[in-house]
């Protein structure tokens, strides 16, 4: 079994762009390396998920924090399964307006972000946000899986709220949004 490429040893412990080195490292091994996919697509699965943990050692994860290993696994594996061309630009609320064809207006979307915005732990977003991101990306839109991995490692009891509340917002603004932007373009 060939084994993916060292990755960068994390030199310091300044980690405000290691989520952004994680999305780049993995977009890139994913389309070279399909046993590396392979094992990543596992990540987000309790029995399976060690098959990661060198990738994420590699990137000074700590493995026995799972308030910091399971948002790199649930991302991982997401990044693996929709083998994405580059990271997407898309914002996670807006990203679960645009997956539904009535937006925003969608009660199915409406759901789906109320049931991520009563987690109450990373762990618990993360579970939940294993379908949202396979159904996203199995209807064409692509998140920025940067900004979704540093808004799970940033969801702790100080910094919930403010997530939650820009995921809430993305959402809800998303037609604004949508808008603003075809009228640039005219």
């Amino acid at each position: 079994m060939d084994k993916p490429p060292k990755t960068p040893k994390a030199e310091t412990s300044d980690n405000v762009f290691r989520h952004e080195r994680f999305v780049s490292y993995v977009i890139d091994h994913i389309k070279q390396d399909n046993g590396f996919a392979a094992r990543l697509k596992r990540a987000d699965n309790p029995a399976t998920e060690y098959q990661s943990w060198e990738l994420l050692a590699d990137f000074g994860i700590d493995l026995e924090n799972k308030w910091q290993r399971l948002p790199y696994c649930t991302v991982g594996a997401a990044l693996a399964r929709a083998k994405p061309a580059e990271n997407g630009a898309c914002s996670l609320g807006s990203a679960i307006a645009r997956s539904f064809e009535k937006g925003n207006q969608s009660d199915q979307a409406k759901a789906r972000l109320r049931r991520l915005l009563a987690c109450t732990s990373a762990p618990e977003a993360c579970r939940i946000l294993r379908p949202l991101l396979a159904l996203m990306t199995s209807r064409g839109v692509t998140p920025d899986f940067s900004q979704v991995l540093n808004d799970l490692l940033q969801y702790t009891e100080k910094g919930q709220e403010r997530v939650r509340a820009r995921w809430a917002n993305d959402f809800y603004h998303h037609n604004e949004n949508v808008n603003a932007a075809e009228i640039a373009y005219d």
